[in-house]
């Protein structure tokens, strides 16, 4: 009568122990990088099924260079901050797989002996407040799941919007070098003609003094606006993930489409259900429904039932029979658990309306300015072509002897001043449009007009 009781208790604790070997994962270390993982040139660095932000696909990389939609779905793909943030959606299956797990049962053991047998004692329970709370576990898990895949996409929202700013941004102080590469040459070439005219006696030196002053000038704002295109370049270098010293080409005209008063009125009614970040709010607050009712379904008692198995060491009776556990809520039945939850829930709700009121009204103000630099730009091009014709009739004095270099210059001058303001308006108006897009949770870039880029 020993022996079996032995043998079977050291079995089923030696099946147990290789069961919980078999489960066990095992580590591995994993040291920090010590080099920069930049690229030389601009390419994909995920593969497409992950991308998702709207109005974008993945497409060829162009070889003569980058245009608008590219430049956003390479700085999408590969900026660095992105890389790691969609390493979070791996926590979240974690966490998802971690709520959907059952809890282990219980297993005891224990022996005894007496002068005249052995004794002892097998017990097996499991907990089952575990699966009662078991639905609301994971509900709570899968909406955290969706926050964070919602967090990542407005997260890959605002880089496309930063490359999308970044490269309106280049292509403008572009066309102003370009124009005010111009107006230093005239500068240099009036300040050299009137060196040599006050060298022959010809020209007072004060007027020369001036010359050189506005020349200086001219000088001054190009090495600024160098500095920009510089800084410009290497933001948007460090959002593709490429090198410092990596070649960056770009091409097409920067485009960015205005919304019609119906449009824009109807993009504000879908918001909540359109931009990423409410939608990531939604998800979290519906993480926390899920919570809270968690917390109130663990106020009832646990409960745990087993099985036990019993040797008496004196009498050598064996025994079987069922096992329970019941807890007593009169202390405590997890009210503060619940006072908790209830005001962590009301903390979102309110996170939510703030976020939401603040986004009704960024639009409403982006929309306003918007109108206010589409008409100033309106205005200033209506006015270019006569201050063109103005300049050129002047060139044609000019060369005619009927105009003095001093009065061509001032019109020229003019006219360019007026050409590098209308850029600058272009582009102001480009990037407040792209980033209406964004607020509203359009898409920044269209199908249309990443055609037009192309």
């Amino acid at each position: 009568m020993k022996r079996p009781f032995s043998v079977a208790g050291s079995r089923i604790a030696a099946g147990l122990l290789c069961i919980l070997l078999a489960g066990c994962a095992t580590y591995h270390s994993r040291p920090l990088p010590v080099a920069p993982d930049l690229t030389r040139a601009p390419q994909l660095m995920i593969p497409a099924s992950q991308f998702q932000l709207p109005g974008l696909a993945p497409h060829a990389i162009p070889r003569k260079g980058l245009d608008q939609a590219t430049i956003l779905l390479l700085a999408v793909c590969n900026d660095p901050d992105l890389k790691a943030a969609r390493l979070q959606a791996g926590i979240a299956r974690a966490q998802m797989l971690q709520a959907g797990l059952l809890p282990n049962p219980t297993f005891n053991a224990g022996f005894a002996q007496s002068a005249r047998t052995y004794g002892g004692a097998l017990g097996l329970s499991e907990d089952l407040q575990a699966l009662i709370t078991r639905g609301a576990t994971r509900a709570a898990a899968s909406a955290a799941q969706q926050q964070v895949h919602l967090n990542i996409l407005w997260q890959e929202w605002q880089v496309a919007a930063k490359a999308n700013q970044a490269f309106l941004e280049a292509r403008g102080n572009a066309r102003q070098i370009t124009l005010q590469r111009v107006e230093e040459h005239l500068l240099a070439s009036r300040y050299q003609a009137d060196r040599k005219a006050m060298q022959q006696g010809d020209m007072l030196s004060t007027t020369v003094s001036a010359d050189l002053v506005q020349f200086s000038n001219a000088q001054d704002r190009l090495r600024q606006l160098q500095l920009a295109q510089n800084s410009t370049m290497h933001q948007l270098k460090q959002l593709l993930g490429l090198k410092p010293g990596a070649p960056l080409q770009l091409l097409g005209t920067p485009s960015a489409s205005g919304l019609s008063p119906s449009q824009f009125h109807s993009a504000l009614a879908a918001l909540p259900h359109r931009r990423a970040d409410l939608l990531a709010l939604q998800a979290g607050y519906q993480s926390q429904q899920a919570a809270l009712r968690r917390a109130i379904l663990m106020q009832f008692p646990a409960l745990s039932v087993g099985v036990n198995i019993e040797r008496d060491p004196v009498e050598g009776v064996n025994s079987l029979g069922p096992e329970a556990n019941l807890s007593l809520p009169i202390f405590n039945h997890n009210q503060g658990s619940i006072a908790i939850q209830r005001a962590t829930r009301a903390y979102l709700w309110q996170t939510y309306q703030a976020r939401l009121d603040a986004a009704v009204s960024q639009a409403h103000e982006l929309w306003k300015a918007n109108q206010l630099l589409a008409a100033q730009l309106h205005t200033l091009r209506a006015t270019l072509p006569r201050l063109k014709a103005r300049a050129e009739a002047a060139r044609q004095s000019l060369q005619q002897n009927d105009l003095d270099a001093a009065a061509y210059t001032v019109l020229e001058e003019g006219y360019l001043a007026k050409q590098q303001e209308a850029v600058q308006l272009q582009t102001s108006l480009a990037i407040s449009r792209a980033t209406l897009h964004m607020l509203l949770g359009l898409p920044i870039v269209t199908p249309a007009e990443h055609t037009r880029s192309r």
